[in-house]
């Protein structure tokens, strides 16, 4: 039996990417490209959409290219539905319903949050984990339980990932590859003094 093919597209934020995947969770390619703006400058979602509009069609090419398949290859079509800013949100889903009636493909909405946690318990192979949920929209404790992910508890004033894209702008710290890694390259000269005596 043929294992199943999935062309997906990540549009949720400033980063666009396009992947086939199996059903086992092999990753056959996965281009992408990220929006990158001015040190201390947020994206704003108009802005953020139109770069990617501007790079969908290459990286679908990429994809197909890189993973060595047709479209006829493939058995759906998937991308991400929300939670993420709406505007770039809605360039993989424009491209995606076009693209399956093009090609004849059904397709899979996937919740963004959801397809986190589902990549790291491939990763892992944890069967039924308690997740610290870490995005930059979203800081969570989530479970799985009675046949859904349930929430356990989250914060109600900023998530991390957003507190620290914020703390980037304020230190004018570039969003390429992302604000955190760069803020933890910036501290990284202090190990060598040894942490701060609290």
């Amino acid at each position: 039996m043929k294992d199943m093919i999935a062309l997906g597209f990540e549009g949720s934020a400033n980063k666009i990417a396009v992947g086939v995947v199996t059903l086992d969770g092999t990753i056959l390619s996965n281009p992408r490209d990220t929006y990158i703006t001015p040190p201390g400058h947020g994206f704003l979602p108009r802005e953020t959409a139109q770069h990617h509009l501007h790079h969908i069609l290459p990286l679908i090419k990429s994809a197909l290219k890189s993973a060595q398949i047709t479209p006829a290859q493939i058995d759906c079509l998937c991308y991400t539905k929300g939670p993420g800013m709406g505007a770039p949100l809605q360039v993989s889903a424009i491209v995606v319903r076009i693209l399956s009636q093009l090609w004849k493909k059904p397709i899979v909405a996937v919740n963004h949050c959801v397809a986190h946690i589902e990549m790291g318990r491939v990763v892992t192979e944890a069967n039924d984990p308690v997740v610290l949920y870490v995005s930059g929209g979203n800081t969570q404790v989530i479970a799985y339980s009675e046949g859904r992910y349930r929430i356990f508890g989250e914060t109600i004033d900023i998530a991390v990932g957003n507190c620290l894209d914020r703390f980037a702008r304020v230190l004018t710290l570039s969003n390429d590859p992302s604000p955190g890694y760069n803020i933890e390259q910036r501290r990284r000269p202090l190990s060598d003094i040894g942490d701060p005596q609290w």
